[in-house]
């Protein structure tokens, strides 16, 4: 399988809670559209510490996570950041990863946005259609 990108935009959750209640302009909400690797080997989205800084994004902790190589590296684990490909999106916090050169898409956002990888045409899709999916908690 060869690698996938995807173009997704990363937004500062924090910021768009003041833009919505009206503490700064919408247009404030500091946000950066990337290249994405779809990494179905990674767990989170991951990126560097210049993306976190672009972002304005505190830190909340640090985590240890093996990297491909094997080897156990620890990231700090960042506020929340919301991630939109097309007209999908969700919110997590993310992982900076020392020495990461290019924007990780792990399972979780895949999962949370509801997206696979089609291993035919090697492209981000969606893995229950084009829509996204949503459940109404009264018609469970």
């Amino acid at each position: 399988m060869g690698h996938v990108f995807a173009e997704i935009t990363l937004k500062n959750v924090y910021d768009m809670g003041y833009a919505r209640n009206g503490y700064i302009k919408e247009e404030e909400v500091r946000s950066l559209t990337v290249q994405a690797l779809v990494d179905t080997g990674a767990t989170r989205l991951c990126f560097s510490e210049e993306t976190r800084k672009k972002l304005g994004l505190g830190i909340v902790g640090n985590t240890s996570i093996r990297i491909a190589n094997g080897t156990w590296v620890t990231c700090q684990v960042t506020e929340p950041v919301e991630f939109i490909w097309k007209n999908r999106f969700a919110t997590d916090n993310a992982y900076v990863v020392p020495g990461l050169d290019v924007t990780l898409l792990g399972v979780i956002p895949l999962e949370a946005m509801d997206l696979m990888v089609n291993p035919v045409t090697q492209e981000l899709v969606g893995a229950h259609g084009d829509e996204p999916l949503h459940l109404a908690l009264s018609s469970l």
